[in-house]
């Protein structure tokens, strides 16, 4: 599918990015998407109403690594992109409101391995799954991201020289350590194109989101400064199931 995004987060101005998504389960393992990563949950479920996930999960974070817009932001240079990998565990009930639904309650714990932020990030989430029609399903999910002090450093603070090569447009800036970055809520819709979700073959999808910068991620001169705090995402693709 073809995403459009901020420039990077706490940015005003939007970018387009091809976006992959891969869903399913190979060998018993449950493969699900994550923001620009996926997971992988080892633990097979069962016919009960009750399910539980454990396995790893990881993702790239090109946050001002590439198409940063704003001319401000782009002379400080570009960062470099974090691998984040790490356990990934949740619980599912499923069968709340008909037959086919199902509650999701679950976080990821990553760190960084490439020496980009180098640090640890926590993301908890809550998704509701159903059908819609036949043809059509929706989840929606409402999640938060918690960063330590070496994620804070590395993505919002303002050094003076930094501060001095912007002509003080970006004021220097300190985070206090770690803590949450930003909440948010995401809607996913998929359509069947040949009227049955349960046969395989062609289908579209399409999700929007929006998420709020809070704390340091919030304060930051890249935010407070010359973005937003308000953040929005969508993307249309289409995809094949077998």
């Amino acid at each position: 599918g073809l995403a459009v995004s901020p420039s990077y987060a706490g940015a005003d101005e939007y970018v387009f990015s091809p976006i992959p998504l891969v869903q399913g389960s190979l060998g018993g393992v449950e493969i699900s998407p994550r923001g620009a990563g996926l997971t992988l949950d080892f633990i097979a479920d069962g016919a009960g109403p009750v399910s539980f996930d454990l396995g790893v999960a990881g993702r790239l974070r090109s946050d001002r690594a590439r198409q940063i817009k704003d001319p401000v932001v782009r002379s400080l240079g570009e960062l470099d992109r974090a691998i984040e990998i790490g356990p990934s565990a949740g619980i599912t009930l499923a069968r709340l409101l008909n037959p086919f639904d199902g509650l999701s309650l679950g976080a990821d714990v990553l760190w960084d391995i490439n020496g980009a932020h180098g640090g640890m990030v926590v993301s908890p989430s809550v998704s509701y799954f159903t059908p819609l029609s036949r043809a059509t399903i929706a989840s929606l999910s409402v999640g938060a991201e918690w960063a330590d002090a070496d994620f804070h450093d590395y993505y919002f603070r303002v050094t003076a020289q930094q501060s001095a090569t912007t002509g003080g447009v970006l004021p220097a800036f300190a985070p206090a350590g770690g803590g949450f970055t930003s909440v948010g809520v995401t809607l996913l819709l998929a359509h069947d194109l040949s009227g049955d979700l349960t046969d395989g073959g062609w289908g579209v999808f399409g999700f929007s989101g929006y998420s709020r910068l809070v704390g340091a991620a919030k304060a930051s001169p890249f935010t407070s400064a010359v973005g937003t705090p308000n953040q929005f995402i969508g993307a249309l693709g289409l995809g094949y199931t077998f």
